[in-house]
Protein backbone atom coordinates (compact mmCIF):
# COMPACT_ATOMS: atom_id res chain seq x y z
CA UNK A 1 0.00 0.00 0.00
CA UNK A 2 1.08 3.42 -1.01
CA UNK A 3 0.94 6.72 0.70
CA UNK A 4 -2.06 8.94 -0.12
CA UNK A 5 -0.03 11.33 -1.86
CA UNK A 6 4.10 10.94 -3.13
CA UNK A 7 6.99 12.71 -1.83
CA UNK A 8 9.08 15.31 -4.14
CA UNK A 9 12.60 14.87 -4.02
CA UNK A 10 15.58 17.06 -5.40
CA UNK A 11 18.68 15.71 -6.52
CA UNK A 12 21.23 18.46 -7.52
CA UNK A 13 25.04 17.30 -8.26
CA UNK A 14 27.55 19.29 -10.12
CA UNK A 15 28.07 17.38 -13.61
CA UNK A 16 29.87 14.23 -13.20
CA UNK A 17 28.59 14.39 -9.78
CA UNK A 18 26.94 10.71 -10.49
CA UNK A 19 23.49 11.78 -9.53
CA UNK A 20 22.41 10.83 -13.24
CA UNK A 21 23.46 7.11 -12.58
CA UNK A 22 22.53 7.44 -9.00
CA UNK A 23 19.04 8.05 -9.41
CA UNK A 24 18.52 5.67 -11.97
CA UNK A 25 19.94 2.62 -9.87
CA UNK A 26 17.93 3.72 -6.96
CA UNK A 27 14.57 2.88 -9.06
CA UNK A 28 14.92 -0.96 -8.81
CA UNK A 29 16.65 -0.78 -5.04
CA UNK A 30 13.22 0.93 -4.13
CA UNK A 31 11.28 -1.42 -6.34
CA UNK A 32 12.05 -4.52 -4.40
CA UNK A 33 10.73 -2.08 -1.29
CA UNK A 34 7.24 -2.07 -3.21
CA UNK A 35 8.23 1.89 -3.07
CA UNK A 36 6.86 3.64 -6.04
CA UNK A 37 9.08 5.96 -7.21
CA UNK A 38 9.93 7.98 -10.51
CA UNK A 39 11.89 10.25 -12.28
CA UNK A 40 10.38 13.22 -13.64
CA UNK A 41 11.48 13.69 -17.49
CA UNK A 42 12.38 17.15 -18.61
CA UNK A 43 11.84 19.31 -21.55
CA UNK A 44 14.81 20.50 -23.17
CA UNK A 45 15.72 22.80 -26.11
CA UNK A 46 19.15 20.55 -26.58
CA UNK A 47 19.35 18.02 -29.54
CA UNK A 48 18.79 14.64 -29.09
CA UNK A 49 22.22 12.70 -28.27
CA UNK A 50 22.84 8.98 -29.89
CA UNK A 51 20.84 6.91 -27.69
CA UNK A 52 18.38 9.36 -26.67
CA UNK A 53 14.36 8.62 -27.16
CA UNK A 54 12.28 11.45 -26.77
CA UNK A 55 9.67 11.28 -23.54
CA UNK A 56 12.39 8.75 -22.13
CA UNK A 57 15.26 10.47 -21.65
CA UNK A 58 13.93 14.24 -22.48
CA UNK A 59 10.76 15.81 -23.65
CA UNK A 60 12.86 17.78 -26.98
CA UNK A 61 10.67 20.87 -28.13
CA UNK A 62 12.36 23.89 -29.82
CA UNK A 63 12.99 27.15 -28.62
CA UNK A 64 9.24 28.52 -29.50
CA UNK A 65 7.30 25.80 -27.63
CA UNK A 66 9.27 26.29 -24.84
CA UNK A 67 8.81 30.22 -24.45
CA UNK A 68 5.28 29.15 -25.01
CA UNK A 69 5.34 27.09 -22.40
CA UNK A 70 6.46 29.01 -19.82
CA UNK A 71 4.11 31.94 -20.83
CA UNK A 72 1.90 29.59 -20.02
CA UNK A 73 2.66 28.72 -16.72
CA UNK A 74 3.45 25.33 -17.73
CA UNK A 75 6.43 24.79 -15.88
CA UNK A 76 7.23 23.75 -12.32
CA UNK A 77 10.66 25.12 -12.66
CA UNK A 78 13.14 25.90 -15.96
CA UNK A 79 16.47 27.00 -16.03
CA UNK A 80 18.95 27.68 -18.84
CA UNK A 81 22.55 26.18 -18.99
CA UNK A 82 25.04 26.24 -21.60
CA UNK A 83 22.70 28.10 -23.58
CA UNK A 84 20.17 25.13 -23.65
CA UNK A 85 16.69 24.97 -21.81
CA UNK A 86 15.79 22.44 -19.30
CA UNK A 87 12.19 22.63 -17.33
CA UNK A 88 9.77 20.51 -15.21
CA UNK A 89 6.27 19.34 -16.10
CA UNK A 90 4.18 21.06 -13.78
CA UNK A 91 0.87 18.71 -14.56
CA UNK A 92 2.93 15.19 -14.69
CA UNK A 93 4.55 16.43 -11.55
CA UNK A 94 1.34 16.97 -9.60
CA UNK A 95 -0.66 13.91 -11.46
CA UNK A 96 2.13 11.30 -10.17
CA UNK A 97 2.17 12.61 -6.63
CA UNK A 98 -1.52 12.20 -6.31
CA UNK A 99 -0.88 8.67 -7.47
CA UNK A 100 1.14 8.23 -4.60
CA UNK A 101 4.34 8.08 -6.39
CA UNK A 102 7.56 9.27 -5.10
CA UNK A 103 8.74 11.88 -7.57
CA UNK A 104 12.69 12.86 -8.52
CA UNK A 105 13.85 15.73 -9.78
CA UNK A 106 17.27 15.67 -11.17
CA UNK A 107 17.63 19.45 -11.68
CA UNK A 108 20.29 22.01 -11.07
CA UNK A 109 20.24 24.59 -8.01
CA UNK A 110 18.48 27.15 -9.93
CA UNK A 111 15.60 25.01 -10.76
CA UNK A 112 15.77 23.83 -6.77
CA UNK A 113 15.54 27.21 -6.16
CA UNK A 114 12.45 28.08 -7.96
CA UNK A 115 10.36 24.13 -6.81
CA UNK A 116 11.49 25.40 -2.85
CA UNK A 117 9.12 28.79 -3.55
CA UNK A 118 6.44 26.44 -5.38
CA UNK A 119 6.24 23.49 -3.05
CA UNK A 120 8.14 23.79 0.06
CA UNK A 121 7.33 20.21 1.14
CA UNK A 122 9.78 19.05 -1.77
CA UNK A 123 12.57 17.35 0.04
CA UNK A 124 16.25 18.06 -1.40
CA UNK A 125 20.03 16.33 -1.33
CA UNK A 126 23.36 17.70 -3.04
CA UNK A 127 25.73 15.47 -4.60
CA UNK A 128 29.47 16.02 -4.30
CA UNK A 129 32.33 14.65 -6.24
CA UNK A 130 35.00 13.03 -3.44
CA UNK A 131 37.49 15.36 -5.47
CA UNK A 132 38.09 18.23 -8.37
CA UNK A 133 40.78 15.90 -9.70
CA UNK A 134 37.89 13.05 -9.69
CA UNK A 135 35.32 14.99 -11.03
CA UNK A 136 37.85 16.54 -13.89
CA UNK A 137 38.46 12.46 -14.89
CA UNK A 138 34.76 11.78 -15.27
CA UNK A 139 34.22 15.10 -17.28
CA UNK A 140 37.35 13.73 -19.30
CA UNK A 141 36.08 9.96 -19.34
CA UNK A 142 32.52 10.62 -21.35
CA UNK A 143 34.85 11.48 -24.48
CA UNK A 144 32.17 14.06 -25.77
CA UNK A 145 33.52 17.09 -24.52
CA UNK A 146 37.00 18.84 -25.79
CA UNK A 147 39.40 20.26 -23.24
CA UNK A 148 37.68 23.62 -23.52
CA UNK A 149 34.30 22.41 -22.81
CA UNK A 150 35.76 20.10 -20.32
CA UNK A 151 37.52 23.20 -18.00
CA UNK A 152 33.85 25.03 -18.72
CA UNK A 153 32.29 22.54 -17.50
CA UNK A 154 34.71 22.50 -14.21
CA UNK A 155 34.32 26.10 -13.43
CA UNK A 156 30.14 25.89 -13.76
CA UNK A 157 30.93 22.80 -11.25
CA UNK A 158 32.84 24.83 -9.08
CA UNK A 159 29.86 27.81 -9.27
CA UNK A 160 27.16 24.97 -9.01
CA UNK A 161 28.59 23.19 -5.34
CA UNK A 162 29.00 26.70 -3.98
CA UNK A 163 25.21 26.29 -3.59
CA UNK A 164 24.95 22.55 -1.45
CA UNK A 165 24.12 24.15 1.87
CA UNK A 166 20.92 25.23 0.51
CA UNK A 167 19.92 21.27 0.85
CA UNK A 168 18.48 19.23 3.52
CA UNK A 169 20.94 16.43 2.79
CA UNK A 170 24.34 15.88 1.50
CA UNK A 171 26.26 12.97 -0.14
CA UNK A 172 29.70 12.28 -1.46
CA UNK A 173 30.09 10.10 -4.26
CA UNK A 174 33.35 8.40 -3.07
CA UNK A 175 32.09 5.19 -3.72
CA UNK A 176 29.06 4.63 -5.96
CA UNK A 177 27.31 1.60 -3.71
CA UNK A 178 28.10 3.26 -0.76
CA UNK A 179 26.50 6.86 -2.24
CA UNK A 180 23.25 4.68 -3.21
CA UNK A 181 23.04 3.20 -0.23
CA UNK A 182 22.86 6.64 1.20
CA UNK A 183 20.11 8.10 -1.49
CA UNK A 184 17.73 5.31 -1.03
CA UNK A 185 17.87 5.63 2.99
CA UNK A 186 16.87 9.01 2.40
CA UNK A 187 13.89 7.69 0.09
CA UNK A 188 12.74 5.11 2.34
CA UNK A 189 13.03 7.00 6.23
CA UNK A 190 9.91 9.35 5.46
CA UNK A 191 7.70 6.14 4.60
CA UNK A 192 9.01 5.22 8.17
CA UNK A 193 7.72 8.19 10.12
CA UNK A 194 4.94 7.10 12.65
CA UNK A 195 2.32 8.83 10.94
CA UNK A 196 2.75 7.04 7.64
CA UNK A 197 3.22 3.84 9.02
CA UNK A 198 0.23 4.32 11.41
CA UNK A 199 -1.74 4.96 7.96
CA UNK A 200 -0.20 2.18 5.84
CA UNK A 201 -0.81 -0.62 8.33
CA UNK A 202 -4.11 1.24 10.26
CA UNK A 203 -5.73 -2.85 10.10
CA UNK A 204 -2.86 -4.83 11.56
CA UNK A 205 -2.16 -2.16 14.47
CA UNK A 206 -5.95 -2.58 15.01
CA UNK A 207 -5.60 -6.58 15.05
CA UNK A 208 -2.92 -6.48 17.73
CA UNK A 209 -4.67 -4.43 19.98
CA UNK A 210 -8.11 -5.13 19.62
Amino acid sequence: MTDPRGRLFIVSAPSGGGKTSLTRALLPRLAQRRHAAAISVSYTTRAPRAGETDGEHYHFVDEARFVQMIQAGEFLEHAQVFGRRYGTGRRRTVELLEQGVDLILDIDWQGAQQVRQAMPEARSVFILPPSLQELERRLSGRGQDDAATVAARMALARAEMSHYAEYEALIVNQDFAGALEDLCALFLAPRLALAAQQARHAALIRALLD
